[in-house]
């Protein structure tokens, strides 16, 4: 022991998913973390998103698919607590 402090495993900073440099964050898409290098910024929406280049390529520059599908989410979780109020009211009038 030399009296320092010691790393213990890897605690040092994220590393880019595609070139190992130091991360600047996570994908918006993926969440794999990237660099300032490897992403690229999302248009068309009220904030500016920084998505990975396999996100890029793959599936463009909007976000549109993630807010689909979050808005089908919510619209389950409505669906799910409109049966549950559909089935109570049907049951206290039997």
């Amino acid at each position: 022991m030399t009296g320092q402090l010691q790393r213990v495993g890897d605690d040092g900073p994220l590393r880019c998913s595609f070139c190992s440099n130091e991360a600047a964050g996570p994908c918006a898409s993926c969440e794999a973390p990237v660099c300032g290098d490897c992403c690229t910024l999302t248009e068309g929406g009220a904030k500016t998103w920084a998505i990975c280049l396999d996100c890029d390529r793959k599936k463009g520059r909007s976000l549109s698919h993630a807010w689909g599908s979050f808005g089908t989410f919510l619209i389950g979780i409505l669906v799910v607590l409109a049966a549950a109020v559909g089935i109570m009211a049907w049951l206290s009038a039997h």
